[in-house]
């Protein structure tokens, strides 16, 4: 076992971890070289906390569960790539799931606010006892339909809960019309395979291929799509 320590806030956790997970782990470490202290401990606590809650709730599959920092912390790293958040942005998680992409884009932006929303409870659950694990004091978690969250944001991100045009009419009225970003506030959805037929009616939908920034064969099909606030059909 490794025993991991997180200096971040007032109380002390000891996140025991298996060490094939605390291997996985360095997956992290090797596209994200400039982590402090903090960070590299939230991201190696991530493991363990998944690995003891999927077994009592199921939120993420059991054949991936022993690739969770490849299939889905990396991945949903994947939009860091493309977008960054600035200090006092508030970033929307929608349909989060067991936290995907909101934790660890919370992880790596701690100046950033983020607000995760699912509308299945078990979910929201395992989602508020990882956020009180790692002690994450910039992300909220709510179990609701999105169309029921009040408030609005400077970007939504999600991973393919539906197909584009369904999830824009979920998040209508949703983004703030002032940017704070050099990019327009928009959607940065993660998805994968073709997407010509999905996206014909966005034309200003930008694409970026994840392939591009992970050498690993799991993203070879993985995108990030970007749809700026104000889209043209």
């Amino acid at each position: 076992m490794v025993y991991l320590k997180p200096v971040h806030g007032s109380k002390n956790i000891i996140f025991i971890q298996n060490k094939a997970m605390s291997m996985n782990v360095e997956i992290i470490f090797k596209y994200f070289t400039t982590l402090n202290e903090d960070q590299r401990a939230h991201f190696s606590g991530l493991g363990s906390l998944y690995q003891d809650w999927n077994q009592k709730i199921n939120v993420v599959s059991r054949k991936d569960i022993d690739e969770l920092y490849l299939r889905h912390v990396l991945h949903s790293l994947g939009i860091a790539k493309i977008q960054q958040f600035n200090e006092g942005a508030h970033i929307l998680d929608v349909g989060t799931g067991g936290g995907f992409p909101g934790i660890p884009l919370a992880i790596l932006f701690p100046q950033t606010k983020f607000t995760l929303v699912d509308a299945i409870g078990k979910k929201i659950k395992v989602v508020q006892e990882v956020i009180d694990g790692l002690q994450l004091d910039n992300i909220s978690a709510h179990h609701t339909r999105v169309e029921d969250l009040g408030g609005q944001f400077d970007f939504i991100v999600s991973r393919a809960v539906a197909a584009m045009p369904t999830f824009v009419h979920w998040t209508r009225g949703k983004i703030k019309k002032d940017s704070a970003h050099e990019r327009r506030n928009g959607i940065l959805y993660l998805k994968g395979g073709d997407l010509t037929d999905e996206l014909k009616d966005y034309k200003t939908a930008q694409i970026f291929e994840l392939k591009n920034h992970f050498e690993e064969d799991f993203f070879d099909t993985k995108k990030v799509v970007y749809l700026p606030q104000k889209f043209k059909k």
